[in-house]
């Protein structure tokens, strides 16, 4: 026979970066359905802001791979979506970023180095490869480990820097908190603001850019 209460102290056994991520993910469920059955032609209130969200993504990746960017922008806006409500939920008392842990920042960003390779080989076949192996063949066993440790390196990259940066918010929060608990940290809460917003748009902006490459054709 099971334990009173078990459901509950399993779920409290779950770690809490996974809870807000599944809240931040309930959070943009939520949006979409209350969106999708309010559409109007002349937007207002509630889509009109999702619009502007979703319109600022759809600018960026098509800036960077025209017209086709509209094939990857499910993904794109997606993600930024989560990243930028996950950041701004570690502004929130008692919460905490879920982008603030290395395994969500991970998860993250290996759909991107996936899809960008499935993207090359799609479009060029087996031609892929000169995407590493540099302008001339001759080049080609110097080039070769170059990129491909490069490539490796970008979830890396992608996923230490959204990582780092939304920590070091929440620990800076959290000393200036308790050196002066209404002033500086009032100040520092914009910055916070101002950081998960570059953080959500340096991520979808290096993603959209790698998936650009991928399709392109090397030089």
């Amino acid at each position: 026979m099971k334990e009173p209460f078990e459901f509950f102290h399993s779920i409290h056994a779950i770690p809490l970066y996974v809870t807000h991520g599944w809240l931040v993910m309930g959070f943009i469920l939520a949006i979409a359905v209350t969106v999708r059955g309010a559409m109007a032609l002349k937007p207002g209130g509630l889509q009109n802001l999702v619009e502007s969200f979703l319109d600022f993504f759809l600018e960026i990746i098509e800036d960077a791979m025209g017209k086709y960017g509209r094939n990857v922008f499910p993904l794109i806006a997606s993600l930024g979506l989560f990243i930028l409500f996950g950041n701004f939920l570690g502004l929130v008392p008692g919460f905490g970023a879920p982008t603030s842990n290395i395994n969500t920042t991970l998860a993250l960003a290996l759909p991107v180095f996936f899809y960008t390779h499935y993207l090359g080989l799609k479009h060029h076949g087996a031609g892929y490869i000169k995407h590493f192996t540099g302008p001339m063949l001759a080049l080609a066993p110097l080039m070769l480990p170059i990129e491909l440790i490069g490539h490796l390196a970008r979830p890396v990259t992608l996923s230490v820097r959204l990582f780092g940066n939304m920590i070091a918010k929440h620990y800076i929060l959290a000393i200036l908190g308790l050196l002066s608990p209404w002033i500086i940290p009032s100040a520092v809460l914009a910055l916070g603001t101002l950081v998960s917003v570059i953080q959500a748009f340096v991520f979808v902006l290096l993603s959209t850019l790698y998936l650009a490459g991928a399709v392109e054709h090397a030089h």
